[in-house]
């Protein structure tokens, strides 16, 4: 389970970092994340924190809690690698349903790959 620090629990910060925060599409999966130091009104700060938006669209409920469950399984892995300070939220797509966990790891990381919010990983071994 994700540990409390870093989860997005309330209305205004999932609504906060959607609206103001910047945006990553891809297949089965929209990234927004957002710096909480540039938000307005006073913040604590603190390691990132996930949050996890899975609609009736993805499926019925047994599915969508699958898919929640390996999102947040690899949003644990995550923590270390991404910016303290940072909100991320993880919008899954109606293919999420189907795609495997290794799927959507690979997806949630190019995002935030493409985001600048985690480093490469280098393949030498």
């Amino acid at each position: 389970m994700l540990p409390e620090p870093h989860r997005l629990r309330r209305h205004s910060d999932f609504s906060l970092t959607v609206r103001r925060g910047r945006r990553m599409g891809r297949r089965d999966l929209v990234v927004h994340a957002f710096d909480r130091a540039q938000a307005d009104e006073l913040v604590s700060s603190g390691g990132p924190r996930f949050g996890l938006v899975v609609s009736k669209a993805v499926g019925p409920a047994v599915i969508r809690h699958r898919v929640a469950r390996r999102l947040r399984h690899i949003c644990i892995d995550l923590v270390d690698g991404v910016p303290s300070g940072t909100d991320v939220v993880i919008r899954a797509l109606p293919g999420a349903a189907t795609a495997s966990s290794r799927d959507l790891e690979k997806q949630l990381r190019a995002g935030l790959l493409r985001l600048d919010l985690l480093a490469p990983v280098s393949n030498s071994t």
